[in-house]
């Protein structure tokens, strides 16, 4: 199977701090790949790199054979979840994916009622988003990642504030979207979440990579 995303000698620096430091991986299309690692062990810098938010130093990344930030600005296929998802928050969910699809116009009412309800979500819920508690707001979160039928995502701590149902239905999510073809890079702070969903598993430190392990070995 071809590589998703290709990483050659990525550097970032942010003035004396070496954020990621010579960094290079393949991710292979068409599985869920865990990224594990303390708190500014470089996980969301590689994301938002990959992402095109932020721009390397040195090296290259290649999203289906294209740079990011030389062929193009960031990959054209992509859901991401990165750190808080933020929205308007006097508008209901739906309202605010649908500011959102508004944008590229790939999806209409019915593609977003789906993926609200995909996540664990009413649709036709009047409830403002200030309202909603921290899980509601991350499920929004993974039902904006994910409506526009991307086949990439990038999945920083996207259990964050569920609570052990929420997570159980994500994780049903994201096996479901795996076995869909897409292709899923996925930070996470519990350990649990990377050995049931993750094909492999890297581990990241000071910027620099670990070696790779395989599912089912201590990734610790």
């Amino acid at each position: 199977m071809e590589n998703k995303i290709e990483i050659h000698h990525l550097k970032k620096r942010f003035k004396e701090y070496t954020a990621l430091d010579d960094f290079s991986m393949d991710f292979e299309a068409g599985k869920i790949h865990g990224l594990i690692g303390r708190n500014g062990s470089g996980k969301t810098v590689l994301f938002k790199c990959i992402c095109g938010f932020l721009k390397a130093d040195g090296g290259e990344i290649l999203v289906d054979g294209k740079r990011i930030g030389k062929d193009v600005e960031m990959p054209s296929d992509l859901g991401v979840i990165i750190e808080n998802p933020g929205f308007l928050p006097s508008y209901t969910g739906y309202q605010n994916l649908s500011f959102l699809a508004a944008i590229q116009k790939k999806i209409g009412r019915k593609d977003i009622y789906q993926v609200i309800r995909k996540v664990g979500l009413d649709p036709r819920s009047r409830k403002h988003v200030g309202k909603y508690s921290l899980g509601m707001r991350q499920r929004l979160g993974i039902a904006q990642a994910i409506m526009e039928d991307p086949s990439l995502l990038i999945l920083d701590e996207p259990m964050n504030g569920l609570d052990n149902q929420g997570v159980e239905d994500m994780r049903r999510l994201f096996l479901e979207l795996k076995k869909e073809g897409k292709t899923i890079l996925l930070a996470s702070h519990n350990r649990e979440d990377v050995s049931v969903l993750c094909d492999t598993v890297v581990e990241i430190d000071h910027g620099k990579l670990l070696p790779p392990e395989n599912k089912g070995q201590e990734s610790a």
